[in-house]
């Protein structure tokens, strides 16, 4: 699985996304990687922005010589058809790229598509997900945005109780809006801080990597400890939400 702060379907992020294939690969070897490009959580903004987010997919995975495929889930009855479902299954690796992770939960929650996630990471597929797409996997999405810092439901693939892609520009966009979440945190629950251009790449009950140009922060109630690229760490405690 990897969580990515920001810059899919980059240059910057070639290596990692190399990385993810390698794994993929090793799951089902001798043939090109199956990727699923999913826009879902650009799904209101337009035709446009969508159309931008399966290009940029596509074009970049072929360039890293696997077989991607742009999976135009966008809204729940796209996410409910059967055909896309049978696509994401197959996938050797799944990639949510950013937008609103709210709609992106949403849209996805009991849908088949989501089914199609868990059936094929179930068969050792990768899961990959940038900004919202990485959101939607810890215990709960905040609204970063509400006064409250509101929470709603996620996927909990990952104890964190919240993650906070964006890390390093987060504060100028909300200040303050880091230490209001660590003041929730219950004990044995952290909050993942992703910085851009950055990922953290692992698996369930094993250590996890820090790769890419900056650093993930984990906060507890105690502090917090920032992990640079090449530094590796697992889960500091579990924990539902804030």
């Amino acid at each position: 699985m990897a969580l990515v702060g920001s810059g899919e379907y980059l240059p910057v992020m070639e290596a990692i996304d190399r990385r993810l294939l390698a794994a993929a690969e090793a799951m089902r070897p001798g043939r090109p990687v199956k990727v699923a490009c999913l826009p879902t959580a650009a799904g209101q903004e337009g035709e446009a922005q969508v159309a931008r987010w399966l290009r940029m997919g596509v074009e970049h995975f072929q360039r890293l010589g696997a077989d991607p495929q742009a999976v135009r889930v966008v809204d729940r009855a796209s996410a409910d058809e059967p055909a896309w479902g049978a696509v994401i299954e197959a996938a050797g690796l799944i990639y949510f790229s950013g937008g609103d992770p709210l709609y992106l939960y949403q849209t996805l929650a009991g849908s088949r598509a989501w089914a199609a996630v868990e059936a094929a990471t179930a068969q050792g597929a990768v899961l990959a997900g940038c900004s919202a797409g990485a959101m939607i996997l810890a215990r709960a999405v905040p609204d970063v945005r509400a006064a409250d810092l509101s929470l709603y439901p996620a996927f909990g693939r990952v104890p964190a109780a919240v993650i906070m892609p964006h890390f390093d520009q987060l504060e100028r966009f909300r200040p303050g809006v880091a230490a209001l979440a660590q003041s929730r945190l219950a004990d044995g629950q952290f909050v993942l801080g992703i910085d851009e251009e950055t990922a953290l790449v692992g698996r369930p009950g094993g250590p996890w990597e820090v790769l890419g140009r900056q650093a993930v922060t984990v906060l507890t109630r105690a502090g917090q400890t920032r992990y640079a690229a090449g530094q590796s760490f697992t889960w500091p405690g579990e924990g539902s939400a804030l």
